[in-house]
């Protein structure tokens, strides 16, 4: 597959039915619920939409003009380990891609939730302190063989 995971799936249109099928999916499950009891973002979906666009090879459009990647993951740090949420989190992505219609071809829904699960645990490298988030990262690129080479800017990583 030569073309990016962005264009594969559809562009735009596709990544936001996604996001909004995944975020239906973790507000019904009682457990990644709680990730947003807080509260969210009026654009979430749209806004999810456009930072995974920009992780699987479509335009920078989230730090363009949305947020950082730094902004992401300390939004997503110091909450501790949360690995049932993770878990179960995976599952509601893998059943959203479905619901969006995108888990027909098996290597484009590999591919999808492969990245997913990835995110979901860098997502979580500061689990301890959103402060010890560095400045200056970069959105991790994904392709069709996975992380791309040189993409993950994180300078360190905390030991468990």
């Amino acid at each position: 597959m030569a073309t990016s995971i962005y264009e594969t799936v559809g562009g735009m249109p596709a990544l936001t039915a996604l996001a909004h099928a995944w975020h239906e999916r973790c507000l019904t499950d009682p457990v990644v619920s709680h990730a947003f009891s807080h509260g969210y973002h009026p654009d979430h979906t749209a806004r999810l939409a456009a930072y995974w666009a920009e992780a699987l090879g479509g335009p920078p459009t989230y730090t363009a003009g949305l947020g950082s990647e730094s902004e992401v993951v300390r939004m997503h740090s110091g909450n501790g380990p949360h690995v049932e949420m993770d878990q179960r989190a995976v599952a509601c992505f893998a059943d959203a891609v479905d619901d969006a219609g995108l888990g027909g071809d098996p290597a484009v829904r590999d591919t999808l939730v492969a990245y997913f699960t990835w995110a979901t645990a860098y997502m979580s490298t500061y689990h301890d302190s959103a402060g010890d988030v560095p400045d200056g990262l970069s959105v991790p690129k994904w392709s069709w063989d996975g992380l791309v080479d040189g993409t993950d800017s994180r300078s360190t990583r905390p030991t468990d």
